[in-house]
């Protein structure tokens, strides 16, 4: 949540038809607890599930009334699911609602409805995606983090304890507007978090190194010295969003590497339960193919990420 809590925020939790374990719903339920025990906010949940029976496609000779009929059968039998899901849950002082939406396209609905209803984050449980998908074919999960108007709570396996380590990776050296603006949506997200968790909130910025070609191309190049002034540039920078939030230094990392390398292992090695992180929209061809950083990072992390967008974003399925 933004650091100037609102009075109610609406949570839009993305079920998942294939699992009887719903670790998306696990997680919102615990931070919705979390969040009205400190007193920051009213938490509501939306717990969503988008469904579609292709058989429907061949029932074109049925009278209108009949197809109705048989959505509705449908739809009606997915929230009896629901229902008796929710049997398995302590549901106790939690404000929430259903709702099935019936559309072929899963991402679609989910971020239409986010749309509509103005939610202040999505959460959904994500999974591996092996080798040749990331290329090819773009994952449910990629399309919202690419369209979704609200931040997206992506969530694995691993445990919120309090007292935990939840990683804010940024891009520091910039004195670029924009990026200093989602710099600093992805640290006030972050400390947000935190608090209810009582969590300790780690700044993480990555950098590239020389490229070796550099060293051929010219013997005289000093890499060592090159690398140890580009390290200190980006940690002064660094220090700044330290100092303005009133995050320790100890908590200040700066390491060389691509992000997608970089995050993981410092995730790992905290034991970190979250990463916050920044997204910006693609699409067409070159999405499908290339991704971005918050994509890379996603299936390489043990942990939960959460991905904020830039100031203004504006969802590509928004009404103009």
């Amino acid at each position: 949540m933004d650091s100037t809590q609102a009075s109610e925020q609406r949570i839009l939790v993305v079920l998942d038809a294939t699992e009887q374990q719903q670790k998306a719903l696990h997680r919102a339920l615990e931070l919705a607890r979390l969040t009205s025990a400190k007193q920051l906010a009213n938490v509501k949940l939306t717990l969503f599930l988008s469904i579609y029976d292709f058989s429907y496609e061949m029932t074109t000779m049925l009278a209108a009334q009949e197809r109705e009929a048989m959505r509705h059968s449908l739809i009606a039998d997915r929230e009896a699911w629901i229902k008796d899901l929710l049997s398995d849950y302590d549901m106790h002082g939690v404000e929430h609602e259903l709702c099935v939406m019936w559309h072929n396209r899963p991402y679609e609905a989910i971020v239409i409805h986010a749309i509509e209803q103005q939610h202040d984050l999505i959460i959904k449980s994500t999974r591996r995606h092996d080798g040749l998908q990331h290329v090819i074919f773009t994952p449910t999960d990629w399309h919202i983090l690419r369209k979704a108007p609200c931040p997206v709570l992506l969530v694995k396996d691993h445990d919120w304890p309090q007292q935990g380590h939840i990683i804010a990776a940024i891009h520091a050296l910039s004195d670029n507007d924009h990026h200093d603006s989602l710099n600093r949506r992805i640290i006030e997200r972050a400390l947000a978090l935190a608090e209810p968790l009582q969590a300790q909130v780690h700044l993480l910025n990555a950098y590239p190194g020389a490229p070796m070609n550099i060293a051929v191309e010219i013997p005289e190049f000093d890499m060592v010295g090159y690398g140890d002034t580009l390290a200190k540039q980006h940690l002064l920078q660094l220090q700044h969003y330290a100092d303005r939030y009133h995050i320790p230094a100890a908590c200040c990392h700066v390491e060389e590497g691509m992000p997608e390398h970089v995050i993981p292992e410092v995730a790992e090695r905290l034991d970190a339960e979250l990463v916050v992180l920044g997204t910006v929209g693609r699409s067409g061809f070159s999405a499908a193919l290339i991704g971005n950083t918050a994509e890379h990072v996603i299936d390489h992390l043990n942990c939960d990420v959460l991905a904020v967008k830039p100031e203004g974003f504006k969802s590509p399925l928004a009404k103009s």
